[in-house]
Formats: C-alpha cells, structure tokens, sequence
C-alpha cells in the first residue's frame, strides 16, 4: 500500500513541527497553502496558530470549500490548539463542538501537563498548553478523549481529531499515530468499497 499522503495547513502558526514528527512517523507531507493543494491527501493538520489569523487566511485563500470538500469525503482532519477553533461549529463546522479561546488564559499563562489520553496506553502525554482553548460544549456523538483540570482537551467525532494543545512539541508522536491511524482506516474502508 502507498505511503499516508498528509497535508498541514501551512498559512500560519508552527506547521514545520507538525511536518516533522508526521515524516518521521512514515507519511508523506506537503505544506498547504492553496485549495489544489488538497487534492489527494489522504488527511489534513490545522495546526496552532491565531485562530483569527488561521480563519482569514482560509478564507483569502478561498481554502473555506476545499476543507469542506476534503472533509466530506470523509477523509480525516487534526486540529490542534487554534487547529482546534477553526474545526469547531463557529467556524468551519467540521465537529458538534464549541471551543473557548484563550480559556487556560494568555501567553504567560502557558503551561505543560500530563494528560491521560484516551487510546494511547497507560503512559501519559506529556501536554503542552499555549494560549489553549477547551471544549465549552460539543454534541452527544463527540468522544472526549483526554480532559484537564474539568474541561475536555481531546475530542474524536468521526474523521476528525482535535486537541486544545501542542502534540507537535512534546516529541511524543502517539496522537499523531492515532490521526495516521483513522487515516490508514478510511482509506482502507474506501478501497474495499471501491473493489465491491
């Protein structure tokens, strides 16, 4: 089977990080920048970032429709801190869930936490918060995957993943396996449709 094929938006916020530990798990990546971009990935990381800044640049870049597009499909999407705002239902409406800017608090703030995630095995992940949202509401079919401090901090509904903090810098890659994971699963899922 071809190597993952994943994109990270690449607008604003640090995509490299992202880039690097998904290259490092075997997938192939590229930046994206431009609605052709999408075309043939298998999944797409939006990364941290501004949030604000992340959303204005989908939309000058008119990357709004082709997120979408790439979402249904059912192709998997992994939004990280901001990532996690800009999938939420105030802004592209990719997952049943509200997230809260800035909730930890601002830039001073910021913080590391072990947080125990839910599919990742007994061993904690190490958690870096940065200006982190959490999840003020989300729908009955959102599974919470890892909470901090009373709030859900992961959340899984269907092809997309996403956290209110940094995976891309603690240089532990097990979310990062469990996004390349549902990505191998739905590409595999769409292959056995395609052959019946």
């Amino acid at each position: 089977m071809p190597e993952l094929r994943i994109g990270v938006l690449a607008i604003q916020g640090g995509f490299e990080a992202h880039l690097a530990m998904l290259r490092g798990l075997g997938a192939k990546t590229s930046e994206v920048r431009t609605p052709g971009d999408l075309k043939g990935l298998d999944g797409l990381v939006i990364p941290g970032g501004e949030s604000t800044t992340i959303v204005k640049g989908i939309e000058s870049a008119g990357l709004e429709g082709a997120i979408r597009a790439h979402h249904e499909k059912g192709r998997p999407v992994f939004g990280t801190c901001a990532g996690m705002i800009v999938c939420d239902d105030a802004h592209l409406g990719l997952i049943d869930a509200t997230a809260r800017r800035n909730a930890f608090g601002r830039q001073l703030q910021s913080f590391e936490a072990d947080v125990a995630v839910e599919g990742l095995g007994e061993e904690p992940l190490r958690a870096v918060f940065i200006r982190a949202p959490w999840v003020e509401r989300h729908g009955a079919g959102v599974e919470v995957l890892a909470s901090y401090d009373g709030h859900p901090v992961a959340i899984r509904a269907g092809s997309v993943l996403a956290c209110a903090f940094h995976p891309e810098l603690s240089g532990d890659p097990r979310l990062h396996a469990l996004f390349m994971a549902m990505t191998t699963g739905v590409r595999e899922r769409a292959r056995e449709e395609a052959q019946t």
